[in-house]
């Protein structure tokens, strides 16, 4: 469920096809998100999963599977 809700906020925010937005994938190389896109997402996640992302912590997401990992070990 976690990686699906991902899934759907970086869908929704590139207008990739879900296909490509795998737990692998790089924000970057394989999404193409931009610094702003991914502080954009920052924020998306934030609201979505009721959880604070330090700047430090946003930066260190390279890839979904990052992104998941982090959402697992804060949720509430």
């Amino acid at each position: 469920m976690i990686f699906e809700k991902i899934r759907d906020l970086i869908v929704s925010r590139t207008n990739l096809s879900e296909s490509v937005v795998t737990m692998q994938a790089s924000l970057k190389d394989d999404l193409g998100l931009d610094s702003f896109d991914l502080a954009e997402l920052g924020m998306e996640l934030e609201d979505a999963f009721t959880v604070t992302i330090s700047d430090e912590e946003l930066i260190a997401f390279h890839t979904v599977r990052d992104i998941v990992t982090f959402m697992e070990n804060n949720k509430e």
